[in-house]
């Protein structure tokens, strides 16, 4: 009887696996139009640009820092 079972339970998977595969092999998604949007220029401009963003930012930090310190005394 078990063995009636686990064959039974294997079918079953088997056909859904089966009836997945082949609607994800039939409905594949086109993303050329989401890839084609953008270059990889566009994206290291980007990288860059945040880069340089919190380059800035530290900069700036540890400028105030230092005059603080020197108003300090330090």
């Amino acid at each position: 009887m078990k063995l009636k079972q686990l064959l039974s339970a294997s079918v079953v998977t088997a056909g859904v696996v089966a009836a997945t595969a082949s609607q994800a092999a039939s409905a594949a998604i086109d993303l050329t139009t989401i890839t084609g949007a953008f270059t990889a220029a566009d994206v290291v401009a980007g990288i860059l640009a945040i880069g340089a963003v919190l380059a800035t930012i530290y900069a700036t930090s540890k400028a105030a820092s230092m005059v603080l310190g020197m108003i300090r005394g330090r």
